[in-house]
């Protein structure tokens, strides 16, 4: 088990920008840290080797360790204000609770679980309910006895007369139905009064102070709430079905303490309070916004055409947006420090860690014509996967997983956040990831649990050291940039370079950035693409909360959750989700090749086509006299596997293209993903026919620009075989060779 990890604030800096690092150590015992150039975390025993070395920085040196905890959950927090001190009120709201019956769950209120004080609108024991308290053994909860279903909408009320000691709750279906005994009424009397709380009011949970500044949740609600009020008083039926309006009725003016719009501001964290007071409040964690609430209609599929149909947040227990861990030391990026990948090396008693990062050249200039573009947005997609645990990946790979210590730690503290790849608690799938927390399958060394016998194969960071290793081995001078820095400075970014090579799986790309590349293409930009399916994906970033991408898994693709229905829009962004093959940029048209099909179990080799002989090409198979390309590897055995890309002219591949070499040798575990397939056939594996390949692909762009795809993810894995003295070696520094020459292909 790891004894010690670690995150920072960026993820990619240059001279003069200064990087936080946050730690934590299981034992609380001093620590080591010093800052390292990562050249390849290769474990495989006929593999590279594991390549770092130590750089000397001012922040090298012993640290006292301390352990820090990352508190998961969302809700919404409004600051104290003397407007909550209610000795009389009413509390409602529209509810699709999602684990109705995982005990008690604040809807809205202000309680103070320390002090078992206060008044919530809360689920109990699966029913609505309100809870009262004046302090320990003074705690009454009340509710109606009938099980809320999951997944369906409701309205709940509930309402505290203290002159008369009359509580009323009121729980309806929105959608009743015969023989459904889910909607309840429950007046009685109770003599504990609700007590001032010293506590804030939130939505969604009750929440503690931690003691270093933070916030943490407390009786987490899973599940979707809209239009959250409270009012003066307590109200009847017929008043509060007036307040439950997007816009509570004028004749309630005076009563009406807060009522939360969700559907403003959807972009943000803030929560605006449309009642008179103001009382807007924060949205702790990035519980999933822009969702359909109880008045979609079906009719809108967009929340920006009908945001009053999108007044609803879905919180979980287990969200996370940022760790917000103390800072233990600062490294301030030297002028003198080359463009490289690095890393954090921290090290203790029975174990260490090393936390990466990415060091671009001096912003305004360049040190190399060739650019590295690291594919951050793709680690966030995976970052803190847990498939090897949640998920029946047997049957999808053909091996049995290998667990790491990585896996072992953050099954174990699944408050470091989750990956695109999983569920939440409730089962809704997770739509924002963050980097801004410990990322432990984002590590050197680290190879994926369930890919490849023994669970041998690095992925996505530890894959694309693999591509820095050769570039070191090959004398190849280049500059490290990264999505980050796509997406926030676009093809600025890019034309001073004559090549730009990309890491071997480039998988989720928001709008910014494709067109980004786009546009260095036409531009007469040369792109390597050293991967497989690449440029899958569409995500968004967001403008005003750093660290953090959001993705909508809409109506294709291979998905482990799908959005549902009416929620295929980012919240960031307003962008339809889904796979840009769907939005009319498959990759073909960028890069000639896209998504064919996946296997996990091994990998093939690549064997030349007829293109190959296209004496334009003669530059790439020179040195070269194989038929067959990499037949080795320490990715599966082979150059051609995992994921892979094909030449497809109906979905955009430009008929200029060259198809140089194909996959072979798949095995019938490598099938094509759902938008391959209109009907359920047999005989949809690799080996059945070649609708599921590779193709190593050249095509020329406008202004002498190109690209050469190789459409593998284990590409790189067969690098450095013998030496880096190979057939796969030579056609990829023959190609970077001859894409930094500034003669023409033509």
């Amino acid at each position: 088990m790891k004894r010690i990890v670690g995150y920072s604030d960026r993820i990619s800096a240059a001279p003069g920008d200064t990087v936080r690092f946050m730690v934590s150590s299981e034992a609380e015992t001093p620590y080591r840290a010093d800052i390292v150039r990562l050249v390849s975390g290769d474990l495989h025993p006929d593999g590279a080797g594991f390549k770092e070395e130590a750089i000397g920085t001012a922040v090298d040196g012993d640290y006292p360790g301390r352990r820090q905890v990352a508190h998961a959950g969302s809700f919404v927090h409004v600051p104290a204000d003397a407007r909550f001190d209610l000795s009389s009120f009413t509390l409602q709201a529209f509810v699709w609770p999602t684990t109705p019956d995982k005990g008690r769950q604040v809807v809205l209120g202000r309680w103070s679980e320390a002090a078992q004080a206060g008044y919530a609108l809360v689920i109990e024991d699966g029913a609505a309910g309100l809870l009262l308290g004046a302090g320990q053994g003074a705690v009454r909860c009340l509710s109606t006895g009938r099980a809320l279903l999951p997944r369906r909408w409701y309205f709940l009320a509930a309402s505290y007369d203290r002159d008369a000691k009359t509580v009323r709750v009121h729980q309806q279906p929105l959608a009743p139905h015969p023989g459904l005994d889910d909607d309840g009424e429950l007046e009685t009397t109770a003599d504990a009064p609700a007590a001032p709380a010293e506590a804030p009011f939130t939505v969604a949970a009750a929440c503690v102070e931690t003691g270093d500044g933070r916030l943490a949740s407390r009786l987490q609600f899973n599940g979707k709430i809209a239009r959250p009020r409270v009012a003066k008083g307590a109200l009847d039926l017929a008043a509060t079905r007036l307040l439950a309006s997007a816009r509570p009725a004028e004749s309630l003016s005076e009563r009406v303490v807060a009522a939360w719009d969700f559907s403003r501001e959807m972009a943000g964290a803030r929560i605006v309070d449309v009642g008179p007071h103001g009382l807007h409040g924060r949205a702790l964690h990035l519980p999933a916004r822009a969702m359909t609430g109880p008045g979609w209609t079906g009719e809108e599929q967009c929340w920006r055409h009908a945001p009053e149909q999108y007044d609803a947040i879905h919180f979980h227990e287990d969200d996370l947006y940022d760790a917000g861990w103390q800072a233990d030391f600062a490294l301030t990026i030297p002028d003198s420090l080359r463009s490289g990948v690095y890393a954090a090396r921290l090290t203790t008693e029975g174990g260490d860690d090393r936390v990466p990062f990415f060091v671009r050249p001096p912003r305004g200039t360049t040190t190399a014509d060739l650019a590295l573009l690291i594919p951050t947005a793709s680690y966030m997609a995976y970052a803190n996967e847990h498939g090897g645990f949640d998920m029946v990946v047997e049957q999808l790979s053909g091996v049995v997983p290998a667990l790491k210590p990585e896996d072992l730690y953050i099954n174990e503290h699944r408050e470091l956040g989750l990956s695109f790849y999983d569920t939440h608690a409730d089962g809704s799938g997770v739509c924002y990831s963050s980097r801004l927390r410990p990322i432990l399958n984002m590590r050197p060394g680290y190879t994926i649990a369930w890919v490849c016998p023994g669970g041998s194969a690095p992925w996505q960071f530890n894959a694309d050291l693999h591509i820095v290793d050769w570039l070191e081995a090959k004398g190849h001078r280049y500059d490290v940039i990264t999505d980050e820095d796509l997406h926030a400075e676009g093809l600025g970014l890019l034309e001073p370079y004559r090549a730009v090579m990309t890491g071997t799986h480039p998988e989720y790309y928001s709008t910014a950035m494709w067109d980004g590349l786009h546009g260095y293409l036409a531009a007469g930009g040369r792109l390597i693409y050293m991967g497989g399916n690449g440029f899958y994906w569409r995500i968004a970033y967001n403008g005003a909360l750093p660290g953090v991408i959001e993705l909508r898994r809409a109506e294709d693709g291979i998905r482990d959750w799908e959005a549902e229905p009416g929620e295929y829009y980012h919240s960031f962004t307003g962008e339809y989700g889904g796979l840009w093959r769907r939005l009319g940029r498959p990759p073909q048209i960028l890069v000639g090749v896209g998504m064919s099909g996946q296997g996990f179990d091994v990998c093939g080799h690549f064997r030349r086509r007829p293109g190959a002989l296209d004496p334009r090409l003669a530059f790439v198979f020179a040195g070269v006299e194989d038929d067959v390309i990499g037949d080795f590897g320490v990715v599966g055995g082979g150059a051609a596997g995992l994921e892979l890309d094909r030449f497809d002219t109906r979905l955009g591949s430009p008929p200029n293209a060259v198809i140089l070499a194909s996959s072979e040798n798949l095995t019938n575990l490598y099938y094509p993903g759902p938008e391959e397939v209109n009907s359920v056939v047999p005989d949809l594996g690799a080996d059945d026919g070649d609708y599921v390949r590779g193709d190593m692909v050249f095509m020329d762009t406008p202004n002498d620009g190109a690209v050469f795809a190789m459409s593998s993810i284990s590409w790189a894995g067969s690098l450095s075989h013998n030496g880096y003295d190979n057939n796969v070696s030579r056609v990829t520094d023959n190609v970077v060779r001859r894409f930094l020459d500034p003669a023409p292909f033509a």
